[in-house]
């Protein structure tokens, strides 16, 4: 796939970063992506525990579902999903590829 205009690097040297606290599943991002980087999950039990009470509330409150990076390596850094985050939850972090593979992605 060709990159689409604005798009910056190269697949994988660009992830994006989801601030659990913030995100309310609300979906823009994912439906923006050119790339099909992110999606919407359950919240699993380990990225649950990392959030303080307010942010679980705003979890329950949201359905329990939040933006995860399915595909780190597909990301082309063109931020459409940081400008489609009505909560600015989504940073974008140049990264190696190591990184990548290791990003908080969580497939089910």
């Amino acid at each position: 796939m060709e990159s689409e205009p604005g798009c910056r690097f190269e697949p994988g040297k660009i992830i994006p970063v989801i601030n659990r606290a913030r995100c309310e599943n609300k979906g823009p991002c994912v439906e923006v992506c050119p790339y099909g980087v992110l999606a919407i999950q359950d919240v699993a039990e380990e990225d649950k525990r990392t959030l303080g009470l307010l942010g679980r509330m705003k979890l329950w409150a949201h359905g329990g579902r939040q933006a995860y990076v399915q595909y780190p390596d597909k990301c082309h850094g063109c931020g459409l999903c940081v400008s489609a985050c009505p909560e600015k939850a989504i940073t974008l972090k140049l990264t190696t590829g190591v990184d990548a593979a290791a990003s908080h992605t969580r497939v089910r």
